[in-house]
C-alpha cells in the first residue's frame, strides 16, 4: 500500500530567490507548523531556493511545492493565476505570506482562503485578514519583519537559530567518501549570485597560499557547477590537499559542510548553508548588511566598517580574514595533535 502525504491545513509562502532566504525562514516556518493541529504545513517557494531538497528531512513540512513570480509584466500576470489555481487545488483554511509582497496576498484572496496572514505593508493590507505589523518595521531586516508577526499573532518563536537537518545515510556517504584527506577540512565558497560580494580569483588564490603555510588539513572549493571552472584554475597553484567540490548537489554540500571545521566564502547559499549545520561560517561582507540571525556566522567586514558599499569585498584582504581564522585553524590542529593514533 503506498503511504499518501498528509494534507497541511496550513500554507506558507516564501517570495524570496535564494537558498539562504529559505535557510533563514525555516525557524519561522517550524513556529507556524507548530501552531496547527497537525503540526504540518506545505511550504510554497521558488524553484531557484532548492527549497525541496533542503527540506525534505524536515517533520513539520508535509510537501514544498513550486511557484514562480519573475520575468515580464506578462510573465508574472500568469504566474499569479498559475498560483490562484494551485492554492485552489490545495483549499488550505489559512495561508501565511512571509513577504511584503502584495501579489501572494492578492492570490489567497483570490482562491478564498478564509484566513490569510502578512505583514500588512502597501498594498498586501487589502488583502490579509489580520492587523500586520507595525510600519516602523518596514525599512529592517526581514527577519526584524517576521519577528514582528510572530508576536503579532501570538505564535511561540524562541530562536532565529535554523539547524537544518540532514539525512544520515547522506552524511556518513560524505565522510566514508573524503575520508583520506586530511584534517582540517576547510571549505571555501568561491562563487555567488552577484560578482560584487565575491573576491577575484586571484584574491582566492592568495588566501588558499596563506592557508598552505597554516594548516596541513584540506581545502575543499564549493560554488556549484557554474564555479568549477574557476575552482580547476585555483587547483592549478593550490596544490594537495585541495579538492573541486563544485560538482557536489546542494545537499550532498551540506553534508560536507556539516563534516568540515571551516568555511570562509562570501554572503551566499553555501555560508547560510554552513551556519544552518552548525559549523563555523566566515562570510565576507561588503555590498550587504551583516546577517545575524546565526551564532555559527562570523562577520568579516572592511577595516573601516560602516554602512554596506559595493566594494566592500574587494577592500577586504586575505591577510585580514587569515588572521580572522587563525584561532579557530590552532585549535582544530591542537585537536589533531591531541587525538589518539
Amino acid at each position: 500500500m503506498i503511504k499518501r502525504k498528509p494534507v497541511a491545513a496550513t500554507v506558507v509562502i516564501q517570495a524570496k530567490q535564494g537558498i539562504g532566504d529559505v535557510i533563514w525562514h525555516l525557524p519561522f516556518i517550524r513556529a507556524i507548523a507548530a501552531t496547527t493541529p497537525a503540526g504540518l504545513v506545505t511550504f510554497l517557494t521558488l524553484p531557484s531556493t532548492h527549497g525541496r531538497e533542503l527540506l525534505a528531512g524536515e517533520p513539520c513540512i508535509a510537501e514544498t511545492l513550486y511557484y514562480e513570480n519573475r520575468g515580464s509584466e506578462l510573465a508574472r500576470g500568469l504566474h499569479l493565476v498559475r498560483l490562484i489555481a494551485l492554492l485552489r487545488r490545495l483549499r488550505p483554511q489559512t495561508v501565511w505570506i512571509l513577504d511584503r509582497s502584495a501579489r501572494p496576498a492578492f492570490a489567497a484572496f483570490a482562491a478564498r482562503v478564509p484566513k490569510r496572514v502578512g505583514l500588512g505593508f502597501g498594498a498586501q493590507r487589502r488583502f490579509i485578514t489580520n492587523a500586520g505589523i507595525d510600519r516602523k518595521f518596514y525599512h529592517d531586516h526581514p527577519i526584524e519583519w517576521l519577528t514582528a508577526l510572530m508576536e503579532a499573532m501570538q505564535v511561540p518563536f524562541s530562536t532565529a537559530e535554523p539547524i537544518l537537518r540532514l539525512r544520515a545515510a547522506l552524511n556518513t556517504s560524505m565522510a566514508e567518501h573524503y575520508a583520506a584527506q586530511p584534517r582540517p577540512w576547510i571549505v571555501l565558497g568561491i562563487g555567488s549570485s552577484a560578482s560584487d560580494k565575491d573576491w577575484p580569483l586571484e584574491r582566492w588564490g592568495e588566501f588558499i597560499a596563506g592557508l598552505r603555510h597554516r594548516t596541513p588539513g584540506t581545502v575543499f572549493l564549493i560554488g556549484g557547477p557554474d564555479q568549477a571552472a574557476r575552482a580547476e584554475r585555483l587547483l592549478q597553484t593550490a596544490g594537495a590537499p585541495t579538492v573541486n567540490a563544485c560538482d557536489l548537489t546542494i545537499m550532498e554540500a551540506a553534508a560536507l559542510l556539516q563534516r568540515s571545521d571551516l568555511f570562509v566564502g562570501s554572503d551566499s547559499g553555501p555560508m547560510n548553508l554552513a551556519a544552518a549545520v552548525g559549523t563555523p561560517a566566515f562570510g565576507l561582507f561588503g555590498p550587504t548588511p551583516v546577517l545575524t540571525y546565526s551564532r555559527f556566522i562570523h562577520a568579516i567586514q572592511p577595516d573601516d566598517g560602516g554602512a554596506p558599499t559595493p566594494d566592500g569585498v574587494q577592500r577586504i584582504l586575505p591577510a585580514a580574514v587569515l588572521a580572522r581564522i587563525e584561532p579557530y585553524l590552532c585549535a582544530q590542529s591542537a585537536v589533531l595533535m591531541n587525538k589518539p593514533k
